[in-house]
């Protein structure tokens, strides 16, 4: 093949392979003779659905298919808005959804554990997760054991289900209680094999955590990551994705030791839902890291 170079090409094309690598000027590295960098960039990317949760109690069929429009192919769910499993199960076909993933209530997991389970594999859930904990049940360290103990003990049952059970953080389980951070003590207590976390990356943030460290501390435990921006006010309001200062490909970059499979999209209180939704998508889908 016959290539034409004009004259600096041509000396940088010279020097680059007449020269010895230790005295060649770096300036005359062609760059196509450098190792290319390694990128990588979601191959899916998911939406709690709570972010659109008014348009859900409005017509779920047709929210469905505007995220579907949007480009997302996983949605997590919190609460079925008057349906039944089997109708939420026809409903995601329908517009070629994916659902791995439900927030179910706290309560659930002593008045009606079963029967979540049962609905949770008519839809398709291979994750079930327990957003919050109430006030009462975390009262001290050992608050936080005990209720590391009825995880383990719902983590099992669903196990023998074929779901996953998790916990999703928000910010009180990080300033310290009796010298211990509750949320290590969750993890502490609670059997890798059965509880996987849901680390929400705004509220670590808000609450002063470093995911990255929580990444080193406890490889793989971090199955579901919320992916949620925060502002640089000292408010640290929440915003789209992309638009605020948490560093996504740093942390995506380790989702391997974090052992994350699932990215979901969330905004608390958007001004305009479907438009937060499309900025934050547009936004992770050019991400590279």
């Amino acid at each position: 093949m016959v290539t034409t170079m004009n004259r600096r090409e041509y000396f940088q094309f010279l020097a680059a392979t007449v020269l010895p690598a230790a005295v060649r000027p770096r300036s005359l590295e062609l760059p196509w003779l450098l190792p290319a960098p390694s990128t990588d960039k979601l191959d899916r990317i998911g939406l709690q659905l709570y972010t659109v949760r008014g348009e859900m109690g409005k017509d779920v069929e047709r929210t469905l298919a505007r995220v579907a429009e949007i480009g997302y192919r996983e949605v997590e769910f919190a609460g079925y808005f008057n349906r039944e499993p089997k109708a939420v199960r026809a409903a995601l076909d329908a517009v070629g959804l994916a659902a791995p993933s439900a927030h179910v209530p706290f309560e659930s997991l002593e008045k009606a554990w079963r029967k979540t389970l049962d609905d949770a594999g008519v839809v398709g859930h291979r994750y079930l997760v327990v957003p919050w904990i109430p006030e009462e049940q975390r009262q001290g360290a050992d608050g936080y054991r005990r209720v590391g103990e009825m995880f383990n003990r719902a983590g099992e049952e669903a196990k023998k289900a074929g779901i996953q059970f998790g916990y999703h953080n928000h910010d009180f389980e990080f300033p310290p209680v009796e010298g211990r951070v509750p949320y290590d003590v969750l993890l502490e207590s609670t059997d890798p094999a059965l509880v996987h976390m849901e680390l929400d990356l705004y509220w670590i943030r808000f609450a002063g955590g470093d995911p990255l460290a929580y990444f080193t501390r406890y490889p793989g435990r971090f199955a579901l990551v919320h992916v949620k921006d925060m502002d640089g006010t000292a408010k640290h309001g929440m915003v789209d994705v992309g638009s605020g200062v948490i560093d996504f490909k740093a942390i995506f970059a380790r989702r391997a030791q974090a052992g994350i499979r699932h990215f979901f999209v969330e905004h608390d209180n958007p001004a305009s839902p479907f438009d937060s939704i499309r900025a934050s998508f547009e936004h992770l889908k050019r991400l590279e890291f």
